[in-house]
Parts: C-alpha cells; structure tokens; sequence
C-alpha cells in the first residue's frame, strides 16, 4: 500500500464543509457536533489528504440505522473497527477521500484528537516537525 502526502491546500475545508452539508441532511438533530481533525485540518500541514470528521452522536445505535442510506452514497460502513462505541465510516474505496468517526458524547476518542489537531494548530514548528516525520516514514 502506497502513502499519499500532499501539500496543504484550502480545498480541504471545502471538502469538509461540503460533507457535513450531506450529512446534516441525512443525519438531522442524531449529531450534536462535528469536527475536523487530522492532519487535513491543521493549516500548512502535509497531510494523507482524506478528510477526517468527528460527528458527537446522542447514541451509536441509532447511527446504525442510517447504514443503508450512507452505502447508497459510496461510504463503506464498518462499525466500530476496533474502538468500542464508534461508527466507523470511509468514502472513496482504495483511494478514501472521506473518514466518519462517529462517538457518543464524552467519548473519550474525541478529546484525544481534538487535543492532538489543537496543539498542531498552535504550534505550527511542531507541525512541520510532524510533517517531516511522516515524509519519512511514508518512504
């Protein structure tokens, strides 16, 4: 499996607000919050450009009765994939452009993403250590 880095670009915001529009629509008042995370979301950062979201759900399980309607619409549905309470959704196949994580409140997921993009955020020389990092290991 081959690593894709790309330089930043703006068009990852409008990649995520153009989701969220989709998923507003599908979703309605079931997601309290969404958030992007990732490498996308910090400014200047090179970054696998798939989109992370974080949607705060009221609860998982009703999440799960939208499967059908998040297929239709090209997203591979895979449930918790290894963290308990999580929804788990990719779009783009082998090369994945979106990933929904979907959390209950107070999941404890959230804060240590949110955390991590924050600090990127601020620190932008940690950033670009980060970022020559991965260049490396991506080789």
């Amino acid at each position: 499996m081959q690593i894709r880095l790309s330089d930043y670009t703006a068009d990852w915001i409008r990649m995520y607000d153009e989701e969220i529009t989709i998923l507003k629509q599908i979703y309605g008042d079931e997601i309290i919050q969404y958030e992007h995370f990732g490498s996308t979301s910090v400014p200047g950062l090179k970054a696998k450009p798939i989109i992370d979201i974080i949607c705060i759900v009221h609860d998982t399980t009703r999440i799960d009765s939208f499967n059908d309607t998040m297929t239709a619409l090209g997203y591979k549905v895979a449930g918790e994939y290894g963290i308990p309470g999580r929804r788990l959704f990719s779009k783009g196949g082998e090369n994945r452009t979106h990933h929904i994580h979907m959390y209950p409140f107070a999941h404890p997921e959230i804060k240590r993403h949110l955390v991590f993009r924050d600090y990127l955020r601020v620190h932008p020389d940690e950033a670009q250590r980060y970022a020559r990092l991965k260049e490396q290991l991506a080789q």
